[in-house]
């Protein structure tokens, strides 16, 4: 399968704020939430579509980051990759669980591949970054390419080794290549944070120019509306 290199992405660390920092045992204040139309969709129509996953550092970051790719339908912040069974917030971002924030991606395959979403993964991030993205510390914010069958493993393998044969990173991979096994939804709080937020320090700060550094480089792969 030939898979077509990607820009190198260099991520800044942007400020010394992080998606941590704000967590408290209660719920976030959303003063600053604003309204935003987006398209819905039920089980059932969800259902009819394939289904990926990843992990990249703050999950409200990488949630805007799918959604603005062209086949990509829904996208929902949650928690995966440890065993511990329907974690919080609380609990995934103060390191009190194995699972890392990550996100379930509902794609039209007959739009994007999985090889395509795992280029956005790799380009959208920095996987050289052990335990850490930008300002967010921890193995909560660990890389995480997820697979759900060999032939996803393949294709996940095979670009790391395309990228490092390439020299594309300064430092060696540590993305994580995991069997997925099981995903939680976050809190309804967390869906679309960034859309609904936009004048959030992180959001201002972190998740959007992390969001424009993707869509600079990958503009072929955005959605008409998001160009």
């Amino acid at each position: 399968m030939k898979i077509a290199r990607i820009p190198f992405l260099i991520f800044v660390l942007l400020t010394s704020s992080s998606c941590q920092s704000k967590n408290t045992k209660a719920k976030p204040v959303l003063a600053q939430e604003v309204e935003v139309e987006q398209p819905t969709f039920t089980p059932e129509e969800l259902q009819k579509y394939e289904t990926a996953y990843f992990a990249s550092g703050c999950f409200w970051c990488v949630e805007a980051i799918f959604e603005s790719v062209k086949g990509v339908k829904e996208v929902y912040s949650g928690y995966s990759g440890g065993i511990e069974k329907n974690p919080t917030y609380e609990q995934v971002a103060y390191g009190r669980t194995r699972h890392a924030e990550a996100v379930e991606v509902f794609y039209d395959p007959e739009l994007i591949s999985f090889t395509k979403l795992v280029q956005v993964f790799f380009g959208s991030h920095d996987p050289t970054s052990l335990n850490r993205q930008g300002p967010d510390k921890g193995a909560q914010y660990r890389s995480i390419a997820f697979y759900k069958n060999e032939a996803q493993k393949k294709v996940i393998m095979d670009y790391v080794s395309l990228l490092e044969s390439k020299n594309v990173y300064n430092s060696p991979i540590v993305t994580q290549i995991k069997e997925f096994d099981i995903f939680y939804k976050a809190e309804d709080y967390h869906q679309d944070y960034e859309k609904r937020n936009p004048n959030n320090s992180y959001v201002r700060n972190v998740s959007i120019p992390r969001l424009n550094r993707f869509k600079e480089n990958f503009k072929s792969y955005l959605k008409e509306e998001t160009h």
